[in-house]
């Protein structure tokens, strides 16, 4: 299926709800909009949206075990070169914990303190990155995705989705601008460190719900992290197993999350569209399967997980057909595509956006 092409980002019009911190399945009809109110009906009355606790009970189980197969293939290997594979290894356990504490922080596993104690194991303690700095971060972005004003995971990116971005960049941020269709995957690299870097400064200005547990947190997995690399290691294979675990997470993290809006409908200033069309217009799908659910973490189907975020991930397969089926019915189109498919657009749109830095042509707006 072709994508949608990216629109220009128009004029601000009336502001509609920004359910910040609100289920959208739950919220009124004057809030999200009567084409969500109903599809949120049908889906509600086939037990989509209740929980099951049991089925992940089964995935903390499997993320555990993958991770202490690692860990003690780190003790075992020893000093050797072949502790790099065993970094690549932890760093995709690292991303798959990422699931764990997405899910937590949509309430899509449990409610209450469980989903926070879960949601902070596995962001501060295991991949040192602040919880509540994220959950805060995600939640804006799912209000208004792909809103060049308004989305938190567009101003913090180098690239750009929108030309009217161009003359905020630095000198450096302006070569990786032109070209960005590839230099965004090299950069990917340094996500993870990206993302340490901003939890550490969340925690110091305060900007997270109890800093100092968070901070508390991600100061004791550093001690542990680099404690036991360089017990373990000497100092030159300790730098290098870091940086291969570090790349290996931070590109997994970019990946997964690359395709899910970017070449999407591009948005700018107050919200006008109901919660249904704002979702679907600016999300993509891949092309489910069971490799590809257990490598995307169910992100895969993104307009799904969009429109009902405390969704249960088992359950975003089954309420595809059920949101596709109503988006034909309605005419709002539906986005889905394969993997490489998937990146192939991603790199097309970076590469578009960017023509007129490399033509010259936004020489007058700089």
């Amino acid at each position: 299926m072709r994508m949608q092409e990216p629109q220009p980002a128009g004029p601000a019009r009336a502001p509609r709800s920004a359910l910040l911190g609100v289920d959208p399945a739950t919220a009124s009809r004057d809030q999200v909009g009567a084409h969500f109110a109903d599809l949120a009906r049908e889906v509600r009355s086939a037990g989509l949206l209740d929980l099951v606790p049991s089925r992940y009970y089964g995935r903390l189980a499997l993320n555990a075990a993958l991770l202490l197969a690692g860990l003690a293939a780190f003790v075992l290997v020893g000093d050797s070169w072949w502790q790099l594979a065993v970094a690549a290894w932890l760093g995709f356990c690292g991303a798959q914990s990422a699931f764990m504490w997405h899910d937590a922080g949509h309430k899509a596993m449990f409610r209450g303190a469980p989903a926070t104690a879960i949601g902070r194991i596995h962001a501060n303690l295991i991949n040192g990155v602040s919880y509540g700095w994220w959950v805060n971060h995600h939640n804006r972005h799912h209000s208004f995705p792909n809103n060049i004003d308004l989305d938190p995971d567009i101003g913090r990116r180098t690239a750009i989705f929108d030309m009217s971005q161009y003359a905020a960049r630095t000198r450096w941020q302006r070569f990786v601008v032109r070209h960005q269709r590839t230099l965004f995957f090299v950069l990917l690299t340094l996500e993870a460190y990206k993302m340490h870097k901003t939890s550490v400064l969340a925690v110091l200005r305060g900007n997270t719900k109890r800093p100092w547990v968070e901070g508390g947190l991600l100061a004791l997995h550093a001690v542990i992290y680099l404690t036991a690399v360089f017990v373990v290691l000497p100092p030159l294979l300790g730098v290098a197993f870091i940086v291969v675990q570090q790349v290996v997470l931070g590109v997994y993290f970019g990946l997964i999350f690359a395709p899910n809006h970017k070449g999407m409908e591009v948005r700018r200033g107050e919200e006008s569209l109901d919660w249904l069309e704002r979702q679907v217009l600016t999300s993509r799908n891949i092309r489910p399967s069971v490799l590809v659910d257990f490598l995307y973490g169910g992100l895969n189907y993104q307009v799904e997980h969009h429109l009902f975020p405390s969704m249960p991930r088992m359950n975003l397969g089954r309420v595809r057909p059920i949101v596709r089926a109503y988006c034909a019915r309605n005419g709002i189109p539906y986005v889905e595509v394969g993997i490489v498919e998937s990146y192939r657009e991603v790199a097309g749109f970076l590469h578009e956006v960017s023509e007129p830095a490399r033509t010259g042509a936004a020489a007058v707006a700089s």
